[in-house]
Parts: structure tokens; sequence; C-alpha cells
């Protein structure tokens, strides 16, 4: 487990973690390459394209004190075996962001590693296992493969920085859309907001930290996103991010943080 600044959830767990999408406003990445590294591999660099780690790597600091390694080998995309029963520990909150340090459901991850994700979040039950990628047609397969499992449990996100930007929607399964960064207009006029209503959660954050073409958006890129959620009664979540930006109005233009399970 991970004590996390995420707003919206208890928890970070990383199973997984790397990524090969190339977003250059990527924290994770920035994150991997400050502490990467291992005693077998001081620069965090691999010719591998994936890992798989039975155990911890450790690193030994310049004032000799050896400790275990975060990202041993940098932002390759690892499977960190040695974590799956992590839930089974005390320590973890009831909603859990499962790999905020990876895309679980990338292209180049394994069937068996998601299915091994997968079976891990059902052995530690009284949990919600929230997922999140940009690679949204991943559950797809998964769900015809009938790999996808279904339940309170489970909750799959899908990341949608621009109108653009694909996300999975389902009768059978938990959905939700995270709008961070928001990088572009979203508006109803353009056709790009036409599956709104069929997800169950949308989250909105604005990009931060300090990259030199960060994107700072205008309230009225998200309003009719907003809207469109409030009007059939879906929840929103602004992050804190936001609030500069969306302000703190009341009725319907205030500053919302709602969840499905009310919290």
């Amino acid at each position: 487990m991970i004590e996390t600044k995420i707003e919206w959830c208890d928890s970070t767990w990383n199973p997984v973690s790397g990524c090969l999408h190339t977003c250059e406003y990527c924290y994770a990445r920035a994150i991997a390459n400050r502490f990467g590294g291992c005693d077998d591999a001081p620069d965090g660099k691999t010719s591998q394209r994936i890992i798989t780690l039975t155990e911890r790597k450790k690193v030994t600091r310049k004032n000799g004190k050896t400790i275990n390694a975060a990202y041993p080998y940098g932002f390759t995309p690892t499977l960190h075996e040695y974590r799956l029963s992590d839930p089974l520990k005390k320590g973890f909150g009831e909603t859990i962001f499962v790999c905020s340090t990876a895309d679980l459901f990338g292209e180049w991850v394994p069937d068996e590693w998601i299915e091994r994700v997968f079976d891990a979040c059902k052995d530690a039950w009284g949990h919600r296992y929230l997922f999140l990628t940009k690679n949204p047609s991943r559950y797809l397969k998964l769900a015809e493969a009938g790999k996808l499992p279904k339940g309170d449990s489970f909750w799959y996100g899908s990341t949608t920085a621009s109108p653009e930007d694909k996300f999975f929607f389902s009768d059978s399964y938990n959905t939700f859309v995270s709008v961070e960064p928001i990088l572009a207009p979203f508006k109803e006029s353009d056709g790009s907001l036409e599956a709104v209503k069929k997800i169950d959660w949308a989250i909105f954050g604005a990009e931060t930290g300090n990259r030199k073409n960060i994107v700072v958006p205008q309230r009225d890129w998200i309003e009719d996103y907003v809207r469109l959620m409030q009007e059939v009664g879906k929840p929103v979540f602004m992050k804190e991010s936001l609030r500069k930006i969306w302000g703190d109005g009341q009725g319907a233009d205030k500053f919302l943080t709602q969840t499905p399970w009310g919290k």
C-alpha cells in the first residue's frame, strides 16, 4: 500500500508498475525516472520490454544504507509478484486505486498479469477496486473473453484528456471516466459527449506540475459535461486542481466531490 493524495481513493496498490505510453505530462514516469534503479541495475535501465519480479530488489544509497527499490528498472512495465497478496494485509482502505503508476491494460501487458491481479482482488474481499486505462479497448477484449470480473467491487475507468479519446461504458460493468488532465474543450455541440450519460461516474482534474507547455483549462471546457452528468443523476468528482477554475458556487454551480458510494 502507498499513502495517497489522490482525493477519490483511500489507498493505491501497484502489483504492476511502469508503462509504454508516451504522455509528456505523466507524473508517474517522472517519479520512476527520479527514483529508478537497484543494486543489479543502478541506472534503472534494462534491455527487456517487460519484467516479472518474484522478490523485492534492493538499492544501496550513497550513505551505505540499503532499502527496497521502488522502481528497480525505472518505468519498464514490471509485475511485482510479491505485492499480489498486499490487499490481504491490514492498512488498506475501502477504495483502492489499482496500478496508479502503470497502465495495467496497455497492449504490452500479458493477459496472465491482468488475470493474476484480478484473482488477488477476489481473494481480498471487502475492498472496492478501481482501474484506469488509456486503452479502454482492452476492457472490451477481456469482457468478450469472459475475463473481466463483474460486481460492485470492480470499477473500470478510462482516461479521456481530449474529446477524441475513447472510453469504456457498459450496462454489465461499473464504469467511470477520468478527464485529467483536461487538454481541450468538451462541448455537447461537437458530438463528443453523446455517450457520457452511459457511464456511472466522472472525475475531472487540471494538469499539475511545472511542465513547460502545461495546459490550463477554462471552466467552459467541461460545463456541458458536468451538466449532462447531473441531468441523469450521475456523480461528479472535481479534484482540488480545478477549484480555482470552477470556483465555489452554489446550487448547480457548486464545486462537486461526489462518488457513487456516497463518500
